[in-house]
């Protein structure tokens, strides 16, 4: 059991989720707590949110389960968020970005550490590898 990454994995679902479900419901209002500067249209707004929601239910169902195998992949999926969100940054200039980046990258700095700090009290297990015959 790795409880301080499991914990840490908490603030990923919350903040998928409610991300998620604002801009799900409130797009307009979403994009404005973010500070964006950009004009998009509702719908993809609002798909973006489902999405976020999706994510955070697999999260959840990962974290309640305890399917700690996967724990390390919710670094690497944010790494190449990040990627994204650095040259979305770049493209328009929107300060949502930057923001979401933020977000994001405090979330990875939570998850590496307690995973770190897991691995080095002995509380985590690498998976077992295949024996091939």
């Amino acid at each position: 059991m790795k409880p301080k990454t499991r914990l840490g994995l908490y603030y990923l679902v919350t903040y998928l989720f409610v991300t998620g479900v604002g801009l799900l419901f409130a797009p307009q209002l979403s994009l404005g707590l973010l500070m964006s500067n950009g004009h998009y249209d509702n719908t993809f707004v609002q798909f973006t949110g489902t999405f976020m929601i999706g994510l955070g239910m697999l999260v959840a169902q990962m974290v309640r389960y305890r399917v700690e195998v996967l724990y390390p992949t919710t670094l690497f999926v944010r790494a190449f968020f990040i990627a994204v969100i650095v040259v979305l940054y770049r493209q328009t200039n929107d300060p949502a970005f930057l923001l979401v980046l933020g977000v994001v990258a405090f979330g990875v700095a939570l998850t590496t550490t307690a995973l770190l700090l897991d691995r080095r009290a002995g509380q985590y297990r690498r998976p077992m590898q295949a024996v091939v015959a």
